[in-house]
C-alpha cells in the first residue's frame, strides 16, 4: 500500500486523454452479453469494468467481482435471465452494501435468488432461466443502478417490463443513460410518464458502440483548474461530449459557478471531441447545491469549496453513506486534518461556515475509495507536500491518473 507526496507545478497546463466512462462501458457490456457480437468501442480500462468483463468471459460458478457496485448489481441481473447457477460475491465492503431491493424487483419477475449470508446482503446464489417480465414498482430513492439493472434486462424477457417508481427519484441522469445505451442497441425503451418507464420485448441488435470518454474523471481537472490564479491554467480533456448523457457532465455548470470557463472544439462531423478550461472568472461567495442527480461529484466540489474558502450547503448526499465507504463521514474526518470544520446533518447533508481549526496535515485516507483520493489530490496546490495513503485505490475507475498529473508537472513521492 503506497503512500505520495504530491508537490503542484506552478502553473497547469495541460494535454489529457481522459479515461473511458466506466458507466456506459458496463452497461454496454451487459447489453452486448445478451446479444453477443463485437465487443464495445474504446472500453473502460479500470477495476470496475475488469470485473465485468472477466465474469462475462469466464462466467466462473463463484464470480468474485471485489468493490465493483456497479457490477454486482447489472451482474445480478444478468445471471437471473441467463442458464446457469453462480455465486456472486464481493469483497468484506461488497458484502455489507444492501442488494435487497434488487433481489426483490427480480423474485417477483420470476428470478431464482437466495442468499449466501445476511438477508439482504451479497453473497448471493442465482439459478438463471428465462423470466416472464411484466410490471414491477420501485421506490425512487433507492439506487439507480438497480433500477438500470432491470432496464437492462427487460428486452429479453417474455413480456417485456413497465416499471413504476415511486416517491422521489433520484440520480434520474443515471436512468436516463441506461435508455441511452439501450437505444444504441436497437432496444424500444421510453419513459410512458414521469415515474415510468416501459420496455418492449424486443431482443437487442448487435452495434459497434462506441463507449465516450469519462465527464467523473474530467471533474478533478476542473478542481485542479479552479485552484490556480487566472491566466495560469489551460487544460485540454479529450473525448467529452458537449451533449452527453452521462449526468456528471454537470460539472461545467457547476464549475462555471467556481471560476471555470468550458470551451468546446467540434472536429469535420460536427461533435465536441475535446474541452479546454480556462481560469479567469469570478466565484460566487456561498454555494448551495443539491446533488441529487450527481452524487459523484460531491466529493471533488466539497473539496474544492474548502481549498477556495467558499462556505456551501450541499443536500442531496443520502447515497454517499453506502458507496465504497460512508463518503460523508470519511470527508468529514479528512478535511479536518487540513484545518476545516465539516458539519453532516440528516445523513444527506453537508455544510461549511467557513469554521476553520489547526491543520494537522496528517497524511489523508482513502478508505478503498478512489474518489477519496483524486478529490483530495488536487489540493496539494494550496497544501505543499500534501500526502496521500493507499493511492492504488485509483485504478477502480481511473487508472491513469498519477501518471496524468506527472504528465501535468506534478511531483509525485512515494513515501
Amino acid at each position: 500500500m503506497s503512500t505520495y507526496e504530491i508537490i503542484a507545478p506552478k502553473n497547469l497546463e495541460a494535454t489529457i486523454n481522459l479515461p473511458a466512462s466506466k458507466s456506459i462501458s458496463n452497461r454496454a457490456l451487459i447489453v452486448h452479453a445478451l446479444c453477443g457480437g463485437q465487443l464495445p468501442n474504446n472500453l473502460s480500462d479500470c477495476d470496475d469494468t475488469h470485473a465485468v468483463v472477466n465474469a462475462l468471459k469466464d462466467m466462473p460458478e463463484t464470480i468474485n467481482i471485489g468493490a465493483a457496485g456497479t457490477a454486482m448489481r447489472f451482474l445480478t441481473a444478468y445471471l437471473s435471465v441467463t442458464p446457469g447457477d453462480h455465486t456472486i460475491t464481493g469483497s468484506e465492503r461488497m458484502c455489507h452494501r444492501p442488494i435487497g431491493v434488487l433481489v426483490d424487483a427480480l423474485r417477483m419477475l420470476g428470478a431464482s435468488i437466495s442468499y449466501e449470508g445476511k438477508e439482504g446482503f451479497p453473497p448471493l446464489h442465482i439459478s438463471g432461466h428465462s423470466l416472464l417480465g411484466g410490471k414491477l414498482e420501485i421506490p425512487g430513492n433507492v439506487s439507480s443502478q438497480f433500477i438500470s439493472a432491470l432496464l437492462l434486462i427487460g428486452p429479453v424477457t417474455k413480456q417485456g417490463l413497465t416499471l413504476h417508481l415511486t416517491g422521489e427519484i433520484v440520480s434520474r441522469p443515471y436512468i436516463d443513460l441506461t435508455i441511452h445505451v439501450m437505444h444504441g442497441f436497437g432496444a424500444s425503451v421510453e419513459w410512458a410518464s414521469t415515474d415510468t418507464i416501459e420496455v418492449k420485448p424486443k431482443p437487442y441488435e448487435d452495434s459497434r458502440y462506441l463507449i465516450e470518454n469519462d465527464w467523473s474523471a474530467s471533474s478533478y481537472w476542473y478542481e485542479m483548474a479552479s485552484l490556480y490564479p487566472s491566466g495560469s491554467v489551460n487544460v485540454v480533456l479529450n473525448g467529452l461530449e458537449d451533449s452527453s448523457r452521462q449526468g456528471d457532465s454537470v460539472v461545467k455548470y457547476i464549475f462555471s459557478l467556481l471560476g471555470i470557463k468550458t470551451s468546446f472544439k467540434e472536429v469535420h462531423s460536427g461533435k465536441p471531441t475535446s474541452v479546454t478550461l480556462s481560469r479567469h472568472l469570478d466565484h460566487v461567495a456561498t454555494l448551495t447545491y443539491d446533488f441529487i442527480n450527481c452524487p459523484d461529484l460531491a466529493q471533488t466540489i466539497i473539496a474544492t469549496c474548502c481549498a477556495l474558502d467558499i462556505p456551501f450547503h450541499f443536500t442531496g448526499l443520502a447515497s454517499l453513506r453506502i458507496k465504497e465507504t460512508d463518503r460523508l463521514e470519511a470527508m468529514r474526518k479528512e478535511l479536518g486534518k487540513l484545518g476545516f470544520v465539516i458539519n453532516v446533518a440528516n445523513d444527506s447533508e453537508m455544510t461549511w461556515d467557513g469554521t476553520k481549526c489547526e491543520a494537522t496535515m496528517e497524511a489523508i485516507n482513502t478508505y478503498e475509495d478512489h474518489r477519496m483520493a483524486m478529490a483530495f489530490a488536487p489540493l496539494a496546490i494550496k497544501f505543499p507536500g500534501l500526502r496521500i495513503n493507499n493511492t492504488e485505490v485509483v485504478s477502480k475507475s481511473y487508472p491513469s491518473y498519477w501518471d496524468d498529473l506527472r504528465l501535468a508537472g506534478f511531483t509525485i513521492k512515494s513515501k
